[in-house]
């Protein structure tokens, strides 16, 4: 059995046998939900140990794999900030769209008290006392303080610092230090692999806990967790046609016809590496983009571009929000889509249940929110992940489009292609 089944498996008996003793004795269930919740919370501070040293590991590798990229030609950097662009277009709508449709949803009394019990039983809200509080504290004065504290805001902004400062180092001491900051990602994303064989036991152990103090309440919270996430991540993909005919200078309903294959094979494996073939192919036969763009910038935009992470990253701590009944500030939300883009292109060649506490404890942590459910959000994950990837393969055709405007094929390759 994969370790998404084991996942799921964990996530619904632990909801059943969570609602079965809420539903049959309140005090039972609660003495219930009192003796397992250790083993839940031992299970989520695994997972949380590994974030800080991957996290910083990721944006300096992202940093420079960008700037690598960008330095070798006009196409690859007209890429980088193609990528940078639609990425912060998809930030900035999952900061206006996930609050509103979050606030438009019945929240149950209680809700929050019993997620701070059966999760932690201590979360604490980190809210900012002021905006030049706030802005005082995106720079840390002591980084490994700010490690130690797991303050993710000032941590990558010193991880974005030490990026660009290592890419002006001489290039020998540059990639020896690279391969140590790679060296430490692959061994925390081993041990993160390790925890995640245990996640069956913590997902049901935190889920049990929160059903049986909650009851129902958190299956509707669960459904409307998933309804949401997944509708954004359709609307991250009805928003790249648009781009792709504005910004490309495609033809909509040719566009939208080329791309059905890649597209079908993309919500069928969920995976944008396995959907690369059929990318190359509608980007190259269908739409007729020139063999030195598709070979260059679909490749780039499986390794560095996920339109829907952001949103993710957004729609996930809107619900932590939403559940604690916390009002998200502008300049919160303005904070959280900016480190979400950041994240986003350090973490793309990371698989989605090994990345979730990475890439979603950053911007939730940032946002001054509990990070706690988040354990609990992991296992709901791989449900809207089909709208996800379908949302990526979409996007990196659109970026593929729009690079290759204004590009004609070199005569030499239309010669090869006629004899092939």
């Amino acid at each position: 059995m994969s370790t998404t089944a084991r996942v799921l498996l964990g996530l619904f008996l632990g909801a059943i046998i969570g609602l079965l003793l809420a539903w049959w004795d309140v005090t039972a269930a609660t003495r219930v939900a009192d003796f397992v919740q250790p083993i839940g919370r031992l299970w989520l501070n695994a997972l949380q140990m590994t974030v800080v040293p991957l996290v910083a590991a990721l944006v300096v590798i992202g940093v420079n794999t960008a700037t690598d990229a960008a330095a070798s030609g006009r196409t690859a950097r007209k890429a980088i900030i193609t990528f940078v662009i639609i990425l912060s277009v998809c930030a900035a709508f999952a900061a206006i769209v996930a609050p509103l449709l979050f606030s438009l949803v019945p929240r149950q009394e209680g809700l929050a008290e019993s997620l701070r019990a059966a999760t932690a039983g201590t979360a604490q809200l980190s809210l900012p006392n002021s905006l030049a509080d706030w802005f005082a504290g995106v720079i840390p004065s002591n980084a490994i303080a700010a490690a130690a504290q797991s303050a993710m805001l000032p941590l990558v902004v010193f991880a974005l610092f030490f990026g660009f400062a290592l890419t002006r180092i001489e290039t020998g001491r540059r990639e020896r230090l690279l391969e140590l900051v790679q060296s430490i990602a692959d061994v925390m994303v081993v041990i993160v692999r390790w925890v995640l064989w245990a996640a069956p036991v913590g997902v049901f152990a935190l889920v049990l806990a929160v059903c049986a103090r909650v009851g129902h309440g958190m299956i509707g919270a669960f459904g409307w967790y998933i309804a949401i996430l997944s509708a954004m991540y359709l609307c991250a993909t009805a928003l790249m046609y648009p781009i792709a005919v504005l910004a490309g200078g495609e033809r909509v309903r040719r566009f939208a016809a080329a791309i059905v294959p890649a597209q079908a094979v993309a919500a069928s494996t969920q995976s944008s590496l396995a959907s690369l073939p059929a990318m190359i192919e509608s980007s190259r036969v269908r739409l007729g983009h020139p063999l030195s763009v598709t070979s260059l910038v679909l490749p780039m935009a499986v390794s560095l571009f996920r339109i829907t992470s952001p949103m993710q990253y957004i729609g996930v701590a809107s619900f932590v929000a939403w559940a604690y009944g916390v009002d998200l500030s502008a300049a919160q939300l303005a904070a959280g889509a900016a480190l979400a883009v950041v994240i986003s292109m350090g973490s793309v060649g990371l698989p989605g249940q090994v990345s979730f506490m990475a890439t979603n404890m950053p911007v939730t942590q940032a946002m001054g929110l509990p990070v706690e459910p988040l354990g609990l959000l992991l296992a709901l994950d791989t449900i809207p992940d089909v709208f996800a990837t379908l949302g990526n393969v979409t996007g990196d055709l659109t970026a593929t489009a729009v690079v290759a405007k204004g590009q004609s094929e070199p005569e030499s390759q239309i010669a090869a292609d006629a004899q092939a």
